[in-house]
């Protein structure tokens, strides 16, 4: 059984605030019509070769973008980088 939307919100949260990074994979023009507080952008087709600006290996990602197509995909490159922590959010407005 799946996660529902409230509860993988919830863990979003609590990952973001132990010190995960929130990962924002829209495209620069969408972040500065806005995003959610403390955010990096990296937009999904420039992550493969911006894998060094997430952070350490370590560190739990976050990742969210329009409607959770791009923040499925960023989940799978971070994973197949060896980031073994990386949540789907979906869309921001899951936040």
């Amino acid at each position: 059984m799946s996660p529902s939307p409230g509860e993988i919100s919830k863990q979003a949260h609590a990952w973001v605030a132990a010190g995960g990074l929130l990962l924002d994979v829209r495209t620069r023009e969408e972040f500065t019509q806005g995003h959610l507080e403390g955010a990096l952008n990296i937009p999904v087709q420039e992550l493969p070769r911006r894998i060094a600006d997430v952070g350490p290996k370590t560190r739990k990602v976050v990742c969210y973008c329009a409607s959770g197509m791009r923040s499925a995909s960023a989940q799978k490159l971070l994973g197949q980088a060896g980031f073994p922590e990386v949540m789907n959010l979906g869309p921001m407005s899951a936040w």
